[in-house]
């Protein structure tokens, strides 16, 4: 039963990374931010974002300002101006 388990969740996490997209656009009055989800869960592992199982995450204009996205790229050396990620 452990192993019927195992496995299922196993396929589960592969079809669950097969259908990541591999961008996400996000328009805005600032110009569009485009999330180049596959760098950055190769770059990160998708616990960085993703806490337990991966799911789609909701960003608005506070998350990507602060803890789900400038944060991390303060702490790891990612872009922070507005016009580096917002693009007209």
């Amino acid at each position: 039963m452990k192993r019927l388990l195992i496995t299922l969740m196993l396929v589960a996490f592969t079809l669950t990374l097969a259908y990541a997209t591999d961008s996400v656009k996000y328009e805005n009055s600032k110009g569009t931010v485009t999330f180049d989800h596959k760098t950055h869960g190769e770059k990160l592992g998708c616990d960085a974002c993703h806490k337990g199982e991966p799911a789609k995450i909701e960003i608005d204009k506070n998350a990507a300002h602060g803890a789900a996205c400038k944060d991390c790229h303060k702490e790891k050396g990612g872009p922070t101006k507005c016009n580096d990620c917002h693009k007209k």
